[in-house]
């Protein structure tokens, strides 16, 4: 895949900067139809009785969870009490397989922050599938002479949340292939189109019109162009009329150049590797909406709508508050949802020890797949932990207090105590192995018609 961490790290460290009084962390095949099916998934569909089967609870009774471990997490709620924090602060939701092993205010909603995250994952997969490709769709008005275009160059946006420098280069060199240097008309941006994580059409019109130029790059775009592969060329397309924004895509255009984004999965990795908010909230809003994305995830993780309330698909703001049980049982609903498509929630999330992101710093237990979440009094933690004696672990942890680094820590110790109690495991159990097919691919480009 086109290297798009540089952008991605600068562009989330300038989301916090812009976030008043809040600190967040932002940090094979293509085909969009799906991957075969696995043997347990091809039984289902040929036997409705199993997928009845198969659809049994994700979260298990919140009444009698596991004493020994329990215990363990009332001394690692008093230990934070002892440091001055309220214990209605804090929340825990332990489980495996079946078994309910810890359960500290676990279905009370508390600040999610990032977790928030999850939801969005989860709620964008069941819309659009795990191989989805935004389509970015480049249209002409007129003809091409001696290199000049003769007309407009229109862009009709399809949500694409990571359309960046290197795929405007990659629009470019395409133009310039196809005769194109330059544009008499204007550049009209149609829909909704977005670029370096920016909505606002005439902001990401003005950023494509840079991109398809490289005299009019900015030093961030240079840095990107040296990220790619040697000798790719220089685009060169120069637009002689402004950017013009519609509501709609004119009807006397004809298409030119098809641009695919990475498939979904692909993009939900990326965003929460370095939990990128901007992206978060564009997905959210294709899905329907903060309102629609937990209503449908609360569905989905089987527990009551007031357990996930959101305000946005990013967790920036207080308001925005996911019980830990919910948090598990949306982690369980997308590895559920994942397992026809031969993916599993760590194609989503970040595998500690191999994914590099924003938890590169933390000392979590090693191929624990987990998502975190950090305002500037919320500390979040949730996901997988792998162990040999009891198998998976789900857990869900949040905090709130003033003390995030002391927040962190505990969840660490917390972490690695289960494992040295549970045993680490040395690779990954199959319900946690990414999906190596998937990784390393590259967004789709394809020329529509021939401009001369």
């Amino acid at each position: 895949m086109l290297n798009k961490q540089f952008l991605n790290v600068i562009l989330s460290a300038t989301m916090l900067a812009l976030v008043a009084g809040c600190v967040t962390e932002s940090s094979p095949p293509t085909s969009a139809s799906p991957a075969p099916l696995s043997p347990r998934a091809q039984q289902s569909v040929k036997n409705p009785k199993t997928v009845q089967q198969n659809n049994q609870p994700l979260i298990v009774p919140p009444d009698n969870p596991t004493p020994s471990t329990n215990t363990q997490i009332q001394q690692y709620v008093s230990r934070l009490a002892a440091k001055g924090f309220f214990k209605q602060n804090q929340g825990v939701w332990i489980q495996s397989g079946n078994t309910l092993l810890a359960n500290y205010q676990g279905t009370v909603p508390l600040p999610s922050a990032s977790v928030t995250k999850v939801a969005t994952s989860l709620v964008a997969l069941q819309i659009f599938g795990p191989n989805h490709q935004f389509a970015t769709q480049i249209y002409t008005t007129g003809s091409v002479q001696n290199g000049v275009l003769q007309g407009d160059l229109t862009i009709r946006g399809g949500e694409d949340p990571f359309f960046v420098w290197e795929d405007a280069v990659t629009v470019g060199n395409l133009l310039n292939q196809l005769g194109i240097s330059r544009v008499a008309g204007n550049l009209v941006i149609a829909d909704k189109f977005y670029m370096n994580f920016e909505a606002n059409p005439q902001t990401a019109g003005n950023l494509l019109k840079q991109g398809l130029n490289y005299r009019l790059w900015p030093a961030e775009a240079e840095s990107q162009y040296w990220t790619l592969p040697s000798g790719t060329p220089r685009p060169l397309v120069v637009i002689d009329g402004s950017v013009q924004v519609l509501s709609f895509t004119p009807t006397n255009v004809r298409p030119l150049i098809k641009h695919q984004s990475l498939p979904l999965v692909e993009l939900l990795k990326q965003m929460n590797r370095y939990s990128n908010n901007l992206m978060a909230d564009m997905l959210a809003n294709s899905a329907g909406g903060a309102k629609v994305v937990a209503r449908k995830a609360a569905a989905s993780a089987g527990v009551p709508a007031a357990e996930i309330q959101l305000i946005n698909g990013s967790g920036l703001g207080l308001e925005n508050r996911i019980s830990p049980r919910a948090a598990v049982g949306m982690f369980l609903a997308i590895e559920r949802f994942l397992e026809p498509y031969k993916l599993t929630v760590a194609d989503v999330f970040t595998v500690v020890g191999r994914d590099e992101g924003i938890l590169d710093p933390r000392p979590l237990p090693r191929l624990s797949v987990v998502k975190s979440g950090t305002l500037n009094n919320v500390s979040a933690l949730a996901g997988a932990l792998p162990t040999q004696q009891q198998g998976t672990v789900w857990f869900a942890i949040s905090n709130i207090g003033s003390d995030l680094a002391g927040f962190r820590a505990e969840q660490e110790a917390l972490l690695q105590q289960f494992v040295r109690q549970w045993g680490a495991v040395r690779s990954l159990p199959i319900e946690l192995t990414p999906n190596f097919s998937i990784q390393n691919l590259k967004p789709r480009t394809k020329i529509m018609w021939e401009s001369q």
